[in-house]
């Protein structure tokens, strides 16, 4: 696919910038340009299995594989950049701004869809890596259970195994995975990883193996060929977040302290006013024709505006088209036995005060638009935790307060992970994880994220 991809991009380049000649005695210093061509092919393919773009580790999920893509392109076209300006050579720019653009895209638009294709059979079970957990039962359980939830990854737990744990138990209680041993010795564990058929090893937090025990085992697991992958106890701690540092001989994993202040919160706001505001304009058409069917469709105001809390628990009105009849919060108590929500969330997938183009405006979020104006004002930004009512507030747990340190958003993690069918606790879990791990990148992934979650309108009522 890479191969096809680079191809398309540099002979379109070609051939935009100098048409279908083929007669190279005619076209003169042309002819040097299929040359180049040539060379740009291959060394941009080249390239991008320098940079373990195709690596199995990277393939299928997170967005290491892009960036991978990306920095082994642009430093490509980086390096002819240098070498023409060094040599003197008088390269077409025509050339140049059409290949890398066309080409960059299409490469990461194609990972794309071999993304979908392989999420689609590592839910069916095929392309994982088959993995033999090292580690005390509780953390043992905690990996199996965060690996089962994230399937795109492509590691399938298969076995356990307990060093220094003699309980006799057979299967791990949680993961219900079958306990191949508890010798706390290096043939023990191989002999596990034969029995299970294991592509790599795990070792997770409260294994009790001596620092030499897991060193003369990492070197046994190489001369097989077989992975050995470090789980620490840290959960929902993003990538940037994490730093190493050599001590000693000893791996030491640094966790900064997340921040929203300074420059980050300057651009975090730039980059909501122009987002918000270009899409206040191009949505304008959209807007009147949702005001003018909510008017036919039932009597009332056509926006709602009620009570949210924002950023450090200050209230705010966030607006919304109405989707629901004008006289819906007083009958909310005469409806409360039907709430499907969990936690402090209220939900009802059916609600009967819901009208005819309310349930169409939910469907595809397009009741949040007002929400825009809430955004270009400051009260919201465009990515965030779901805002909050104050009676939930008021029910949140010292540890969920924390969702409040950032803006509350028009999208989030909750948005494109399920929206209503999510359960509290992963709403929760999913909006601290973003207030602990906030990035722009993250930001515009989200975003690009919202748009195919609003097209499926999954948890949408």
């Amino acid at each position: 696919m890479d191969a096809f991809v680079v191809v398309w991009a540099v002979v379109g380049a070609y051939i935009t910038r100098f048409g279908l000649e083929t007669d190279f005695a005619s076209m003169g210093h042309e002819a040097g340009y299929a040359l180049l061509s040539l060379g740009l092919i291959v060394a941009w393919w080249l390239m991008l299995a320098a940079w373990n773009s195709r690596h199995a580790r990277v393939l299928g999920a997170g967005a290491d594989e892009y960036k991978r893509v990306a920095a082994a392109s642009l430093w490509l076209f980086g390096l002819i950049a240098i070498f023409s300006y060094v040599f003197r050579i008088d390269t077409a720019r025509g050339y140049v701004g059409f290949a890398l653009p066309v080409g960059l895209l299409g490469l990461l638009l194609a990972r794309w869809l071999l993304r979908q294709h392989l999420n689609v059979h590592r839910a069916q079970g095929g392309s994982m890596s088959r993995l033999l957990l090292l580690g005390g039962p509780s953390a043992i359980a905690h990996l199996a259970a965060s690996l089962e939830r994230s399937r795109g990854a492509g590691y399938l737990p298969v076995a356990a195994y307990t060093p220094g744990v003699f309980d006799e138990a057979e299967f791990e209680p949680e993961s219900r995975l079958p306990i191949l041993g508890s010798a706390p010795n290096t043939s023990s564990i191989m002999e596990a990883i034969d029995l299970c058929e294991a592509d790599a090893v795990a070792v997770s937090a409260g294994v009790q193996l001596h620092p030499q025990i897991l060193r003369h085992l990492g070197w046994e697991l190489a001369s097989r060929n077989v992975g050995l992958i470090m789980a620490p106890a840290l959960t929902d701690i993003a990538g940037p977040r994490i730093h190493t540092q050599q001590v000693a001989g000893l791996p030491l994993i640094h966790v900064t302290t997340p921040t929203l202040e300074g420059g980050q919160r300057v651009a975090k706001r730039l980059f909501d006013i122009g987002v918000s505001g270009l899409l206040i304009v191009a949505t304008s058409p959209l807007m009147a024709i949702i005001a003018v069917l909510i008017k036919i469709d039932s009597q009332g105001p056509v926006l709602f505006r009620q009570e949210r809390v924002g950023m450090e628990g200050q209230l705010f009105g966030m607006l919304k088209f109405r989707s629901m009849v004008p006289d819906a919060e007083t009958r909310l108590a005469e409806i409360s036995k039907l709430n499907e929500g969990s936690g402090v969330l209220f939900k009802i997938k059916n609600d009967p005060r819901v009208t005819r183009i309310g349930r169409v405006l939910r469907k595809y979020s397009m009741d949040e638009l007002p929400q825009l104006f809430n955004i270009f004002a400051g009260s919201m930004s465009l990515v965030g935790p779901r805002p909050p009512l104050p009676r939930e507030v008021e029910a949140y747990e010292r540890d969920v307060r924390r969702r409040l340190l950032v803006k509350p958003g028009l999208t989030g993690l909750w948005q494109v992970s399920g929206r209503s069918n999510l359960s509290w606790q992963d709403s929760v879990r999913l909006d601290l994880y973003y207030v602990e791990n906030w990035s722009l990148a993250g930001d515009l992934v989200i975003i690009l994220r919202t748009v195919r979650a609003v097209f499926r309108s999954t948890g949408a009522y």
